[in-house]
């Protein structure tokens, strides 16, 4: 498996060790860790440096120390980890306790200490730039980090019962119950104000996000979308094709569905995916669609791969 930070990438290769590349001060440079990175079996990035967590559930990190490779506040807690969550400046480690332990930048949820004691029977964690959220055992929800950007659910801690699923944008979440409706908190320009669209919020199957935006599939395969229309918050002026929707995948400005017919709808910023009118008749047939965060990817039935969005970056 291969893992990239904005400006490295690190292997992990089968015999649990791990090889890196790119710029050195983003976490190309491993040598001061390389002892360490044996028996890895998963590895985590930020924007700037890689956590990764080895077979003994130890975890070792390395990289830009302003993206959270200094963890040695919390090393001695670092025990009995089976999952990390990464944002751009913060890393998360789930233990098999179901407690959880943070670091990197305080301000956007590397301090978790405020809500520590509630941070029991962790099942999920979801962070934006700015926040986490996690979903317990008993399906509610408990976030930290900036309080404005979706840290500070409290406005909507009464609705947080009974979810099966936690998203994030930017700057907002949104949590789909196992009613089949939707909660949103954070920034209402960046999607943590559904109220407009809160009566077609029924029968939610699943959420996917943009950086400013989300996207509920619902269980009929139509679509329900909101948010910032530059981050493909509007799909109006496609909202007839979004029928018998199976899967939807999301770039950072725009979203991509693929229908049941194994054709695909784009809406969004067109420079990061969202007009995909170059390759539509290519689009035919496809089985997944992959996204990253300026462009998409469909692999088709026959094998072959479509390619669609920005080939540079800003």
């Amino acid at each position: 498996k291969i893992q990239a930070s904005s400006c490295a990438f690190a292997a992990l290769l089968d015999n649990g060790s791990v090889v890196t590349w790119g710029s050195p001060p983003y976490g190309a440079d491993s040598s001061a860790v390389q002892g360490q990175l044996q028996n890895v079996r998963a590895i985590q990035a930020s924007a700037g440096a890689f956590a990764a967590l080895r077979a003994d559930g130890a975890v070792v990190t390395w990289g830009h120390p302003e993206y959270g490779s200094d963890s040695n506040a919390v090393q001695a807690q670092l025990r009995n980890v089976k999952h990390i969550q990464a944002s751009t400046s913060v890393f998360t480690a789930l233990r098999h306790d179901g407690s959880v332990v943070t670091w990197g930048d305080t301000e956007f949820g590397g301090d978790s200490s405020a809500v520590q004691q509630q941070l029991r029977d962790v099942r999920q964690i979801q962070a934006s730039p700015c926040a986490s959220a996690a979903l317990l055992g008993d399906g509610s929800v408990v976030t930290w980090g900036a309080h404005g950007e979706g840290g500070d659910s409290s406005a909507v801690q009464g609705q947080l019962r009974n979810v099966k699923q936690i998203q994030a944008s930017c700057c907002a979440f949104a949590a789909c119950l196992r009613t089949g409706s939707v909660v949103t908190w954070g920034l209402p320009a960046w999607g943590g104000n559904s109220n407009a669209i809160q009566a077609q919020l029924r029968n939610v199957k699943q959420i996917q996000a943009s950086e400013g935006a989300f996207a509920a599939l619902l269980r009929g395969g139509s679509v329900v979308t909101w948010g910032s229309h530059n981050h493909g918050g509007s799909s109006t002026t496609v909202q007839e094709q979004l029928r018998h929707v199976e899967q939807i995948q999301a770039s950072s400005y725009s979203f991509a569905a693929l229908l049941s017919d194994g054709s695909v709808v784009t809406w969004g910023h067109p420079d990061y995916g969202g007009d995909c009118s170059n390759v539509r008749s290519q689009l035919r047939n496809v089985q997944h669609i992959h996204a990253s965060e300026r462009a998409f990817c469909a692999v088709r039935a026959n094998g072959h791969i479509v390619t669609w969005g920005s080939f540079e970056r800003e």
